[in-house]
């Protein structure tokens, strides 16, 4: 049985078996790429960071030479070429990398590095058939690189030489180097053929943090004592400033501010920014870039604390230094009027919505808790008040203070009933002249003299009685018939009264009104 041979159904089977085992020992693992993939996310953000670092440095290097000479000319030059060549070099990079993603159309902010895992088109650029130029030429721009910097950088600081060897590494001679097993194999190969492709993104973005970093250990070397001279406290340096724990201080407490130094001169500007104002990430339009911080550009906003969170970034020589910011500050309500109230004149209505404002100096509108019966916030430090039963009601506000104190108080108010409402015709109180058939025509109201509430008041009955004639009862607010042949009867020159009417608010259907002021009429 052992000798017998396989059958084709054999040998398929065991065919897609030796398929699927050299599928599971080529496949990479997703959690591989993923770290392949953050390193390229990290260092590419790095490499942002130093140019605008190096930036910074240039322009001190440009000012020095033009404000200083000397010496700051030749520092201005060899700065200069250094940035030709780290430039170009770094530029040479990033089209290798534009290249060999244009087909995947690598999205960074996705994250999906698992799609990644295929190296064929750096394949394709400089190990397959055609490939030897590029690889070549790729081969010499490093070392082109390597040796404009040791000629123009390392030859005048000769302690830099063995840091930029290392950095660009290549192999011996022949651009080889040597494997576990003691074999020869070319620089190039080794590090990027066959391999995923974000793994040989990461390496090449990792070259190009090379060059930034070589970029600003020269720009750091030429700047030289003034870096440390800038560290130096003197008046030209910095100047002082009053830290306080809080926006505003109350009469009688303890005043707990620090002065302390602030950098003036030379201050190195952040690199990046990441505040918050009350949880929402500041804008660019929102601040701006100063040396040794930001400037704010943003809005007050409402009365109240707010709060800046967040950290400051700054590069130095290569590593990144995060200055935490927490600070608040407080906004108070601008005053448009002065307060003027009347002693003795706390009244409230009992019926309708009396509009109140609580506020407490110093304390947002938001933490002022106002209570009694009736009272309700609108908004703000509006409220209003719909007084119950009784002849008198308190009112009690009370707040915390930034410190953490209380502070609280009462009012008392009066409760006051409605005033009479005035029987009307035609809009007038009072005796009233009207012609007969315009009364006859008109409605029966009721309203509120000189009160400064708007209430809308119904008349649902009224009592009509002309000279020598008996009274007569009407529902609603228009004449009846009877109440119409009546007046018809009247002589004009006579008067006719209108009294016992009957009133109803909508808003509150259960109030009850004073009797109101009867109407006269006078027929003409």
């Amino acid at each position: 049985m052992a000798g017998a041979k396989e059958t084709p159904r054999q040998k398929l089977i065991s065919l897609m078996y030796l398929v699927f085992i050299t599928m599971l020992a080529l496949n990479v693992s997703k959690e591989v790429l993923d770290g392949f993939g953050q390193m390229f996310t990290k260092i590419s953000t790095a490499n942002t960071r130093v140019a605008a670092s190096n930036e910074s440095i240039y322009e001190n290097i440009e000012i020095n030479a033009k404000e200083k000479e000397g010496k700051w000319i030749v520092q201005d030059r060899v700065a200069k070429e250094i940035k030709v060549e780290s430039d170009k070099f770094f530029n040479k990079i990033q089209e290798i990398k534009d290249q060999i993603t244009e087909k995947q159309k690598l999205d960074v902010e996705t994250e999906e590095w698992a799609k990644l895992d295929k190296g064929e088109e750096l394949n394709m650029l400089w190990f397959k058939e055609g490939g030897d130029a590029a690889s070549q030429e790729f081969i010499e721009m490093i070392q082109e690189y390597k040796g404009s910097v040791l000629r123009v950088f390392a030859s005048r600081y000769p302690a830099y030489t063995e840091m930029v060897e290392e950095r660009f590494f290549t192999g011996d001679e022949n651009y080889q180097i040597e494997t576990r097993d003691g074999t020869k194999q070319d620089w190039l190969k080794a590090n990027f053929e066959g391999f995923p492709l974000i793994s040989s993104l990461a390496k090449l973005t990792m070259m190009q943090n090379d060059i930034r970093q070589t970029e600003h250990d020269v720009l750091t070397t030429l700047m030289g004592k003034e870096l440390k001279m800038s560290s130096a406290v003197n008046e030209d340096n910095y100047i002082s400033l009053l830290k306080t724990e809080k926006g505003a201080y109350y009469q009688g407490e303890a005043f707990d501010g620090s002065v302390i130094l602030g950098r003036k001169g030379g201050a190195q500007k952040p690199n990046a920014v990441e505040i918050t104002l009350d949880g929402t990430p500041l804008t660019e339009d929102q601040y701006e870039l100063i040396d040794g911080g930001i400037k704010l550009n943003v809005n007050a906003g409402r009365p109240g604390d707010h709060v800046l969170e967040g950290n400051l970034m700054f590069l130095n020589e290569g590593v990144e230094s995060r200055i935490s910011v927490n600070q608040t500050f407080a906004v108070i309500a601008k005053p448009n009027s002065a307060v003027i109230s009347a002693d003795k004149m706390n009244v409230v209505y009992r019926g309708v919505e009396n509009p109140l404002t609580i506020s407490i100096p110093g304390i947002a509108d938001n933490k002022v808790r106002a209570s009694a019966p009736g009272l309700k916030r609108l908004r703000g430090s509006k409220f209003i008040m719909n007084p119950g039963k009784g002849k008198e009601v308190s009112i009690r506000a009370s707040g915390t203070l930034p410190d953490g104190q209380s502070v609280s108080s009462s009012t008392k108010f009066r409760i006051k009933d409605l005033p009479a409402p005035s029987g009307s015709v035609a809009r007038q109180t009072g005796t009233v002249s009207i012609p007969k058939g315009n009364f006859l025509a008109s409605r029966v109201g009721a309203v509120l003299l000189d009160f400064d509430f708007e209430l809308p008041i119904n008349v649902i009955g009224f009592t009509i009685q002309a000279p020598g004639a008996p009274a007569i009862t009407v529902s609603g607010n228009r004449l009846n018939d009877r109440a119409k042949s009546l007046v018809n009867r009247t002589k004009s020159g006579s008067t006719v009264q209108i009294f016992d009417i009957k009133v109803r608010t909508p808003k509150n259907p259960n109030l009850r009104f004073k009797n109101p002021a009867p109407v006269i009429v006078k027929l003409i």
